[in-house]
């Protein structure tokens, strides 16, 4: 099971730029383009952001309102006049936004219309769209395994170019060479920071250990998950023999894909996958599932749209 190949020839037009070798430069202009025009137009601006419009800062009591979100009520105002209240809040002047970008081995691979990694690019220019401007800044953490590298939150579109272009010019880690996102997630714990977003962009295979730094984080900001996945991730294909290959850890194993193997194979992925959406739920973190062969921005619509609708109150 090799990545896909860097052909144009019969890409849906939802399909992420080629984001190599001399189409580099182009990709990444055309990715800004695409970003700009499909979010834009499909959120129609006044739903932009993956944060809530109002901020954090506590502000004015009002009575509560049908629809209005539960965790908002002032029980001392409540208590006090007999009526329920909801505290409004104030929206913060700037946001900070810190990326954790996961570039182990295991994301060098896709089986749809892109790699795993070219997604990451994609989801990180996302995030940097959603939430710039206004004086807002974004920073990184890009980890391979091997290196990571640390990117200072600032703000201004030529920093957001930058940053996009430097995860899509992060080299490849060596075969073999283990993820560590648990230590790229504690790197945002010290020294502390004031209250911001933090998204963290990853396949979450392997272990679960980054659980724990992630949910010490929710405590002073709000969180994203973006889980990128390949059909291959979840799902064997029916064509006899296959090469099983860990790019962690190197090992290879050649099976029989047989109905019964298919089926437990299945089984275990879809078991790690709530594993991992529980893991983000416990954290309170939103969790956005972009996949090798979806649309990633119509799937990224969806998620800010159910996001907002959560916050102000409807159904999720």
């Amino acid at each position: 099971m090799g990545a896909i190949s860097d052909s144009n020839g019969g890409r849906p037009p939802w399909a992420p730029p080629v984001l190599r070798g001399d189409r580099l430069e182009a990709g990444l202009r055309t990715l800004e383009l695409e970003v700009r025009r499909r979010l834009d137009g499909l959120l129609q601006g006044n739903h932009l952001g993956l944060v809530p419009g109002p901020g954090s800062e506590p502000g004015e009591a009002r009575p509560y309102q049908p629809g209005d979100d539960v965790r908002r009520m002032d029980w001392a105002v409540t208590a006090r006049t007999t009526v329920p209240h909801i505290r409004e809040t104030v929206a913060d002047r700037e946001l900070e936004t810190w990326v954790v970008v996961d570039l182990s081995a295991s994301l060098d691979f896709g089986t749809g219309v892109c790699e795993k990694r070219d997604l990451v690019v994609c989801a990180v220019a996302a995030v940097a769209h959603l939430t710039g401007g206004g004086g807002n800044r974004i920073g990184a953490v890009i980890s391979t395994g091997k290196t990571t590298t640390r990117l200072p939150a600032r703000g201004g579109l030529a920093h957001a170019r930058g940053l996009v272009r430097t995860v899509a010019t992060t080299p490849r880690a060596p075969e073999g060479t283990r993820g560590d996102l648990a230590g790229a997630i504690e790197q945002l714990r010290r020294p502390p920071r004031r209250r911001g977003l933090v998204v963290v962009i990853s396949d979450f295979l392997g272990g679960m250990e980054w659980q724990r730094p992630l949910r010490a984080l929710s405590a002073r900001h709000d969180l994203v998950g973006i889980e990128v996945i390949d059909p291959r991730d979840v799902d064997l294909p029916d064509v006899g023999t296959v090469v099983l290959a860990d790019p962690e850890s190197g090992r290879q194993r050649e099976v029989h894909a047989s109905a019964l193997l298919r089926k437990e194979f299945a089984a275990a992925a879809r078991a790690h996958r709530d594993q991992v959406a529980a893991g983000l739920r416990h954290a309170g973190a939103g969790h956005l599932v972009l996949r090798t062969d979806s649309d990633w921005i119509a799937d990224t619509v969806r998620f800010v749209v159910a996001r907002k609708r959560g916050w102000s109150g409807g159904g999720r």
